[in-house]
């Protein structure tokens, strides 16, 4: 194996990892050094971002494509028929991180199915991959390849798709919109073409549903807007 490409796709996904939490850091001054890594992945026909915003900028720009909860980053927001599989689905990531010892935590916290959360994991994999390569221990890197085609095909491979276009119809309205797609919108298909790439190199067939085809998945019983304040 290429390990010098495996290190270069564990950067791919720490930087999409921290570019889609709430930004305190201005990741698009980070595109120049990017642009090498997207050269040797193969993304040489992607055009990097246009517009350059300064980071109060690109945190409106954040709170504008998201929202305040950021609903559209949670894999179990889309599709499922009930909050009990959600639970599951949730109980599935979960034992993946588990097995891999990734502890969801610090500073700021998410949900283990954010996107954040999803693709900091396979940048864990990634690294995990790479040293067990440098050290030999072929087992170690059949491992760490075959729990990434599983959640890729169980997990982010199914929604990446579906949370691309989703940003991508509801951003048509914003201002940076208006001279072309704005910068989460970029990101949101640099993520999805980078993880489909991924599934083809693994030789996986990705099930990904069409956005119209996908309700979003009910509230519990326990939750309900009637004693929210905005409706008191």
């Amino acid at each position: 194996m290429n390990t010098d490409l495996t290190i270069r796709r564990a950067q791919l996904y720490r930087f999409l990892a921290d570019a889609f939490l709430y930004p305190t850091e201005n990741w698009l001054e980070d595109l120049p050094a990017l642009h090498p890594i997207l050269i040797d992945l193969g993304f040489n026909g992607l055009q990097p971002f246009p517009y350059n915003l300064q980071l109060k900028a690109l945190q409106t720009e954040h709170l504008r494509t998201f929202g305040v909860t950021g609903s559209q980053c949670y894999e179990t927001e889309y599709g499922l028929p009930n909050e009990f599989r959600q639970s599951q689905e949730m109980a599935d990531i979960a034992g993946f991180y588990r097995a891999f010892g990734f502890n969801v935590g610090g500073q700021y916290r998410e949900r283990p199915d954010h996107l954040a959360t999803e693709l900091e994991f396979l940048y864990v994999l990634a690294i995990k991959e790479a040293y067990a390569a440098g050290q030999g221990i072929d087992e170690h890197v059949e491992v760490t390849v075959e729990a990434r085609r599983l959640f890729l095909r169980d997990h982010l491979g199914r929604w990446i798709g579906l949370f691309a276009e989703s940003l991508r119809r509801a951003a048509s309205g914003d201002t940076v919109q208006q001279n072309g797609e704005g910068p989460y919108v970029w990101l949101a298909r640099l993520a999805a073409s980078f993880v489909r790439a991924e599934a083809q190199a693994l030789g996986l067939s990705l099930e990904e549903p069409r956005l119209p085809d996908v309700q979003h998945t009910p509230l519990g019983p326990e939750i309900s807007c009637e004693a929210c304040p905005v409706n008191i």
